[in-house]
């Protein structure tokens, strides 16, 4: 039986020192909420959804409470998950104030015939199993928003549809810190999930990579599980974590999968500043990689009293324990 496993992330970007400590400490305790769950003989699967919700409900993250504010200071959350035993999958989007999106994505995916359902519908089915309501905006996204609404105004930001572009230029300008998940359970079962709130500015109606299965998250039993965080249109254009799967099937390790992910994207995009990665493969090795200035990122194995996190995940060079 494979020793359970966790990873977890809280977004790849420019994590600034005021928020940094939050974000660590906020990483840790996904991890370990995760963790507790595999180690009480939980699912993968209910794993990802406890770890994932912990960050919705923190102010630390981008989902969830916290979720940043579309250009016309709207928020629109997004989240999915994935089992890798079955292949189903979960996933809903443009959310106004559903308190836990991981959770209604999870509802799609065992309540449904479909996979992605968003907007009106997905508020009818939210509605349907009652779940909590809670109002997403935080002081913080408001003035982030209000700050670049300002240079917006001022022609400060040029080329604002040319996202790599601005990016690269203004990397603190825009919050794309996604949260994710990735487990394996005792009976050697792989679940991924992802969760976000987008980016600040971005249009009203936009869906990015975390609910769009293969690009946001992907998880197969046959090779294992990974999340990405970043800038979703480009996870999207190379359907990014099933990239990430596919070597792990091809018996590439999880870190070696997604540091040749992030050299994907550099090779065919050619944008720095955008991408972050975790993943878990079948024996129970993690991963994480990035281009960004930071990732916050934890993990936990059983023999571990606590959850290791960082903010830079080449600073942890670690392999977890397999059975």
């Amino acid at each position: 039986m494979q020793k359970p496993v966790i990873v977890v992330h809280g977004g790849a970007g420019a994590w600034p020192k005021e928020r940094s400590q939050a974000g660590y400490e906020g990483v840790k305790t996904a991890a370990k909420t995760g963790f507790d769950c595999l180690n009480a003989g939980g699912t993968a699967l209910d794993a990802v959804e406890a770890a994932v919700k912990s960050m919705e409900d923190s102010a630390a993250f981008n989902a969830g409470l916290g979720s940043a504010l579309t250009i016309n200071k709207k928020i629109e959350m997004e989240a999915s998950i994935m089992d890798g035993k079955t292949l189903r999958a979960g996933a809903t989007g443009l959310l106004r104030d559903i308190k836990n999106p991981v959770s209604l994505a999870r509802i799609t995916m065992e309540n449904t015939d479909h996979i992605l359902v968003v907007g009106e519908g997905a508020e009818k089915l939210a509605n349907l199993y009652k779940l909590p309501r809670k109002d997403p905006m935080t002081e913080t996204r408001l003035n982030s928003w209000r700050e670049l609404t300002a240079k917006l105004k001022n022609d400060e930001l040029e080329n604002l549809p040319k996202l790599r572009k601005l990016i690269a230029k203004h990397p603190d300008l825009f919050e794309t810190d996604t949260v994710g998940a990735v487990a394996l359970d005792r009976e050697g079962n792989a679940a991924a999930a992802t969760s976000t709130g987008g980016f600040t500015l971005k249009l009203p109606g936009r869906i990015g990579d975390s609910p769009l299965i293969g690009s946001g998250n992907y998880a197969d039993n046959q090779a294992g599980a990974c999340s990405a965080t970043g800038i979703g249109e480009i996870a999207i254009r190379l359907v990014l974590a099933k990239h990430v799967i596919d070597q792990m099937h091809n018996r590439k390790s999880a870190q070696k999968a997604v540091e040749n992910a992030i050299t994907l994207v550099h090779q065919r995009i050619g944008t720095k500043n955008s991408m972050g990665l975790i993943a878990i493969d079948m024996q129970g090795r993690i991963g994480a990689a990035h281009n960004t200035p930071n990732i916050a990122w934890a993990y936990m194995t059983p023999k571990m009293k606590e959850p290791k996190a960082d903010l830079k995940a080449k600073q942890l060079l670690v392999e977890t324990d397999t059975t």
